[in-house]
């Protein structure tokens, strides 16, 4: 075995090693919080242990805890909402987004740098130092504590940085094709519909997780934007459990797992195209 044999074996262990520690260390709050969640009250204070209880005594954990944490939460209503929220506000960032980024990176126009780079400068302003503008915004609009304020604010932060992407990834598209479809009779919204979105699909995949985690976890542009708990996302219900003097933790961490659940299971089903759409969509444009 020469050193060079030696020195790529003993680097490979080192690399594996580290990014094992490292999803180790991403892995082990969400273990934590779902342990905690089959704990008691007192378990929570005077146990430190990592399971609940005894391995072979799982049927005996405290499942209940999600069916009370879901009852007395009044989750169904805030499950529906942030359910409403994400499917709406991803749909519309997307096809607005899109719209745009073939614009910019098909379309000649008067102004069109200008217009793309002031786009993406608002990236760099933080969502709450527009809270008050935005408030009196939507006041003056009649869109305060109306589901429609709401999504109209989720779409618009959002747009920037999926124009961004998806102008990155039409620009690599091969002009040929969408030139054969013209000379074929195509219109430029055919093109963009049958050709350059199909073929944007691991950006839009990108797109679909990111703001889908963005819009399902976000609670503080909500609770600025709505005063009805009635039409408040999933994490107001979280609210419950937290009280002035005590926190309930085991309902808490019940909560927390429910919430959690609808966001993996969405980048599980969109895992594989998210770093293709990330290389091919912003590290080339």
């Amino acid at each position: 075995m020469n050193i060079f044999k030696i020195k790529k074996i003993l680097t490979s262990t080192v690399t594996h090693t580290i990014l094992i520690a490292v999803a180790l260390t991403c892995v082990f709050p969400v273990f934590w919080m779902i342990s905690s969640s089959l704990k008691t009250q007192s378990q929570i204070f005077s146990s430190m242990s990592l399971l609940p209880g005894p391995l072979l005594d799982i049927l005996n954990w405290n499942w209940s805890n999600y069916i009370t944490a879901f009852v007395k939460a009044d989750f169904g209503q805030y499950f529906f909402n942030s359910v409403f929220y994400t499917v709406v506000g991803v749909f519309f960032i997307i096809l607005i987004s899109s719209l745009a980024a073939y614009a910019f990176s098909r379309l000649e126009f008067r102004g069109k740098n200008f217009l793309f780079y002031l786009l993406i400068a608002t990236l760099l302003i933080p969502i709450p130092g527009v809270f008050v503008p935005l408030y009196l915004l939507l006041k003056n609009l009649s869109l305060l504590d109306t589901r429609t304020g709401l999504l109209l604010c989720y779409i618009s932060n959002g747009l920037a940085f999926a124009i961004f992407l998806l102008k990155g990834f039409f620009d690599e598209l091969p002009r040929e094709i969408e030139e054969a479809a013209l000379i074929d009779g195509a219109s430029r919204f055919g093109i963009y519909w049958r050709i350059a979105l199909p073929l944007a699909k691991p950006a839009i995949a990108t797109l679909v997780i990111m703001n889908s985690l963005t819009i399902w976890n976000e609670f503080l542009l909500a609770l600025v934007v709505l005063q009805d708990k009635a039409k408040m996302p999933i994490q107001r219900g979280l609210m419950v459990f937290q009280g002035t003097y005590i926190t309930d933790y085991p309902l808490l961490m019940a909560g927390l797992t429910i919430a959690t659940i609808p966001i993996v299971i969405v980048y599980l089903l969109m895992q594989k195209h998210i770093v293709k759409g990330i290389a091919a969509g912003a590290l080339k444009g």
